[in-house]
């Protein structure tokens, strides 16, 4: 009779030792989450106090833009790793123009077909 009422605590407490140690996982799990999320909100934040230089953001404007200030020559220096640009290829010569071609081909366009030979005075 002892062992069928140890049996059936056992049984009894199996359960909810079970869900103790899942619920463990889970907020370890969770905990593991929140650090990193916590670690990116950290370098967000870092990442925004550099931008608020100004200093940073002009050291970031001509690294990344190539902007100089009056006065200044830029040059771009190309790189021997990098490699050249080579004759335009049959594929090449077929593609159709860049964006802002077309666009200015257009601006011209209207132009020519607004201009009043008479200059305003017929």
């Amino acid at each position: 009779m002892l062992f069928l009422v140890l049996g059936l605590l056992l049984v009894a407490y199996a359960w909810p030792a079970r869900e103790y140690v899942r619920q463990r996982s889970d907020i370890a799990a969770l905990r593991a989450e929140e650090a990193a999320a916590q670690t990116r909100v950290d370098a967000l934040a870092a990442t925004k106090e550099r931008w608020q230089d100004p200093a940073y953001v002009e050291a970031q404007a001509r690294q990344r833009l190539h902007f100089v200030r009056p006065g200044e020559t830029a040059y771009v220096v190309l790189r021997p790793e990098q490699p050249t640009a080579t004759a335009p290829t049959e594929t090449a010569q077929a593609a159709a123009p860049p964006w802002f071609d077309a666009l200015w081909e257009t601006v011209r366009a209207a132009d020519a077909a607004g201009a009043d030979p008479t200059g305003g005075r017929g």
